[in-house]
């Protein structure tokens, strides 16, 4: 973000077929404000309403393609407009070989916006010498002929994303089972191998956000093997997830009544996923207090 203006700014176009939408979803789990095929002469617009959002927008991308007839001409007056403004919008450029894009527009069965009455090559050979002076300009061109997206995923994020952006987002959720089971987790636990506080009358009418309840709990046998355990397997998994272009995920303990052991648990298990590097992580108690 320059100081001048407050707001960074991205430009991504490139060849049909080539990734742009891939690009642009990226930059959206990213946290950038993303437009696509916004008319060059609205570009410059659009981003001055940004930089008037007192910091509610703070990074704009805009997708642009040969949709926009003469776009070319129009968007290299545009970057220099922005250029001179204090923006310095940062231009991406998106490739492929011929061949490669032959194959996925067979692929998916459509024709290039550019193929009029003649062939899908003529339209890719058109396409790519009407963005040639674009691609000599561009800050940075990736070619992802031998990308899979998420390969072309990764190379989005490391360009423009932020350390906090790029870090998985981690939901620990405590649940009772004769509520129901969560339907947005992505793994479920259960908990009720531990010996319930509900059957102790000291404990009862605590939940596992008091110390009574959570010494309890943590001090039971089988409880740190449980935890030392599945945040091992998790360290796994989220590894996994990250490759794979997977930012959020929503792990959940659940107990009888979601009142003691999956809310004990889900604290300590969200505490040391925290020390973690590479996640942020926030806890939910979904049926504490419905009994």
């Amino acid at each position: 973000m320059t100081e001048e203006s407050g707001i960074e700014v991205a430009v991504v176009s490139g060849l049909s077929g080539a990734g742009r939408s891939t690009a642009a979803k990226c930059l959206e789990d990213l946290g950038w404000f993303v437009v696509d095929n916004l008319p060059p002469e609205l570009i410059a617009t659009m981003v001055e309403l940004g930089a008037r959002s007192s910091g509610a927008v703070t990074r704009v991308a805009v997708v642009m393609d040969v949709r926009s007839r003469a776009f070319t001409e129009d968007l290299g007056a545009v970057i220099k407009d922005l250029d001179a403004r204090g923006y310095k919008p940062k231009v991406v450029f998106l490739e492929a070989t011929d061949e490669v894009l032959i194959r996925r527009f067979e692929g998916v069965r459509r024709s290039h916006p550019l193929q009029g009455e003649g062939r899908l090559a003529d339209g890719i050979a058109a396409e790519r010498s009407l963005l040639s002076r674009l691609r000599s300009e561009a800050d940075l061109v990736l070619d992802t002929s031998n990308l899979s997206v998420h390969q072309l995923r990764s190379k989005i994020e490391d360009a423009f994303g932020t350390e906090a952006s790029t870090r998985t987002r981690v939901t620990v959720l405590s649940f009772g089972y004769k509520y129901g089971l969560p339907m947005d987790a992505d793994l479920v636990m259960d908990c009720r191998f531990l010996p319930n506080p509900f059957w102790i009358p000291e404990l009862r009418e605590f939940n596992g956000l008091d110390d009574e309840v959570r010494n309890y709990v943590l001090g039971q046998e089988g409880a740190e093997e449980f935890l030392q355990s599945y945040q091992q397997l998790l360290r796994l998994v989220g590894a996994g997830y990250h490759r794979e272009g997977k930012r959020y995920l929503t792990l959940a303990l659940g107990c009888t009544g979601g009142k003691h052991r999956s809310v004990a648990l889900t604290e300590e298990l969200a505490r040391r996923l925290a020390e973690d590097d590479g996640m942020m992580v926030k806890t939910v108690h979904r049926d504490l207090g419905r009994e």
